[in-house]
Parts: structure tokens; sequence; C-alpha cells
């Protein structure tokens, strides 16, 4: 029997999936989120909760990153900011929560020192910078800021120096980038996927051809860093592995796509902003232009929630360090270019409380009542 994500056996590049939409029954309730105290009054580009604490940091593009505090009762309160010349595009924090980076538009890479509030530039590249991420390299002094560009490139930064300390040639623009334990993977355009094993950070392991036949949005590292999902602007998702043993566990699914009632023959396909992982459970999360999220299984390869629209496009997601808090963007993703940025268009950021059958796999032999 065919599960959500399509029949056990799919592997590879398999579009014998069904949608989701119709199958689970199973509705979550976002009734109860609670809205991010001052939230930007631009869109939203990225969010990512601290490794070490209940802080928030979010980069828009109103050109300044913004730091939330977070307290028990999903409060929240604005502890700090810095600025960029330009929209940001992503944002990192360091191991240890001390520290917060910024890339964006203005080809340049900042961060703050949330302890002395000190801020200053670390990383520049010859167009604007998408995507970071802050790596632990074999052999290093300390941590690495990895940054991936529209010119094409990958740079490893150590922030005591002033220029890189490495930098990779890629096929194309850099859209995409995640990061766990040694494995970082890059995604670019041309659906290029760059997969990078930290241990030997200047080449690349592998390189891949995304199996979904669109433009790849987002890429996310699994828990055990044995592979990563990625998101396309056609309303899929894919599971992929990193070793070649683990090729038949490939496999991919449609998602964010709506049949319209007066017309079952059109469907409506969003692009996959946005997934995550839980990190106690390995589940993870799918967010699109559709303004749903939807939490999944990949071994089982069900889905386990599906919620509500939002009220607009979800443009970033993120799990707490413990996973009890999914943060989600809402605001516009420019797939209407800069026309259709209006007054009009919601941006928040919420935050959803993960009650512990949420997220959790189910057992696969459940016993009989």
């Amino acid at each position: 029997m065919s599960g959500l994500f399509g029949s056990t056996s799919t592997t590879l590049g398999s579009n014998n999936s069904n949608n989701n939409n119709a199958a689970s029954n199973s509705t979550g309730d976002i009734s109860k989120d609670i809205a991010l105290t001052s939230p930007p009054d631009d869109s939203i580009s990225s969010i990512k909760f601290s490794p070490q604490s209940e802080h928030l940091a979010v980069a828009s593009w109103d050109k300044k990153v913004r730091i939330y505090e977070i307290n028990n009762q999903g409060q929240s309160e604005g502890k700090a900011f810095f600025e960029h010349e330009g929209p940001v595009l992503d944002v990192a924090w360091s191991p240890d929560g001390k520290q917060v980076f910024g890339v964006g538009a203005d080809k340049a890479a900042r961060v703050i020192d949330l302890v002395s509030l000190e801020q200053r530039q670390v990383a520049v590249h010859d167009a604007p910078i998408r995507c970071c991420q802050v790596v632990e390299v074999p052999g290093s002094q300390g941590p690495i800021l990895v940054t991936g560009s529209w010119d094409k490139k990958v740079k490893y930064w150590d922030l005591r120096q002033s220029s890189p300390v490495a930098t990779i040639d890629c096929q194309d623009r850099v859209y995409a980038m995640d990061s766990r334990n040694k494995l970082l993977v890059v995604g670019t355009a041309d659906r290029y996927l760059n997969i990078i094993d930290l241990s030997q950070p200047q080449k690349f392991y592998k390189t891949v051809q995304s199996p979904l036949k669109w433009q790849t949005r987002c890429v996310s590292t699994f828990i055990d860093a044995t592979g990563f999902a990625i998101g396309s602007t056609e309303g899929r998702c894919a599971i992929h592995y990193v070793e070649d043993k683990e090729q038949p566990n490939n496999f991919s699914f449609k998602c964010h796509r709506q049949t319209p009632q007066n017309n079952r023959d059109i469907s409506n396909v969003y692009s996959v902003n946005a997934i995550s992982f839980h990190p106690e459970h390995g589940t993870f999360s799918t967010a699109g232009s559709d303004g749903a999220f939807h939490f999944w299984d990949k071994d089982a390869k069900n889905r386990l929630k599906g919620y509500p629209e939002v009220g607009g496009p979800i443009v970033s997601t993120d799990f707490n360090r413990t996973g009890n808090i999914f943060a989600y963007a809402v605001s516009y993703d420019w797939s209407k270019g800069f026309q259709s940025n209006t007054q009009q268009q919601t941006t928040k950021i919420m935050l959803h409380a993960v009650a512990p059958d949420e997220a959790k796999p189910r057992p696969k032999n459940p016993a009989k009542r």
C-alpha cells in the first residue's frame, strides 16, 4: 500500500507519490500560536534559533538582523540588532550562542557579539551573499564561517583573518546551504547539489543534480547527517542520502499543492520555502508559499500533522534546541516580483508550542485496542 509519500519502494526521481492533501485527516491546531513582539516591517528572509538558549535571530529585507529573547510563556522581547547596507538574506549562530552572523545583498557578512555588543564586517564576496553557516572544521582553531554567494563561490572564514582561508568554485549561483556535524550541502542554480565532507572542506565529496525538476529552494540536513531534504519551486520535497549504499532509500513526494473545489482537474502548485528537522525525533517540517506547514516522518513515509493556512506565504522556519517550539515566518516571498509587495502583505513570526504527539514518530506496529 502507498503511504502519504508514495509507495515504500519509491526511489530517487520516482513520481509515483500521492498528493498529501488527500491523505491524512490529522489537522493540527494553530489557534494558540503566539506572535513574536515587534517583528520586522519588511519581508523576512531567515529565522534561526540559538543552539544554546531561547533566542531567535531574524534576518529581514529592511537591512537588519534582530535578536529576540523568548520566555517560558512564549512571550518575546527584542534584545539586540545590527544593520547591513542592503537586504539581509540569511543568518547564523556561533556554536556557543554568543555571536550572530548576517549575510546579504551588500555582498558582506557581519557579526554581533552578544556579550560586548561589538559589531563588525567579517567577510566579503563579489556579489550578494545568499547563505551562511557556522561549522566546525577538524584541525581549525575555532568555528569557521561559511558563506555562499551569487558570485558562484563558497568561502571559508577564520574570524581572526581578513581573507578567506579557502574558496570553492561552484557551478552556478548559490541558492541554499545547510550543515550538520561534518556534512555541508550547497544547492546552486541549475539544480546542482554539492556535498562537502568538512574533514576535507576544500573539495566536493560528490556532486549530484536534484531529483526534483525545478529550481532548488531550500536544503536541510538530517539530524544524523546521513543525508538531506530538498525543497523546490514545484511543490515537491526529496529525501536524499549521501552514501551510495543508501540510495535505494531516496524518494520524492508532492506537497504544498491545492486542488480547487470547483475544478478537480487543476492543481495549484506552491514553492517549498523551508524545511526544518526536529532536533530530537528526526522528523521534519515543510512550509510553503501556500501559507501552510506540515510535519512528516521520512522513515515511516507519512505525514504526522497538517496545519491550516496562516495568512500568507511561510518563508522560513526553525525548531528551537529542544524541539518544543516551532517558529515560522510569514511574509512576502517575492515569487510575484516587487510589484506585488504591497502594504497588504502580512509580515509576522509565530511561535507554535509543539505538543509531544505532533512531531514524534508513530509506532510502526501500534498494538490494536
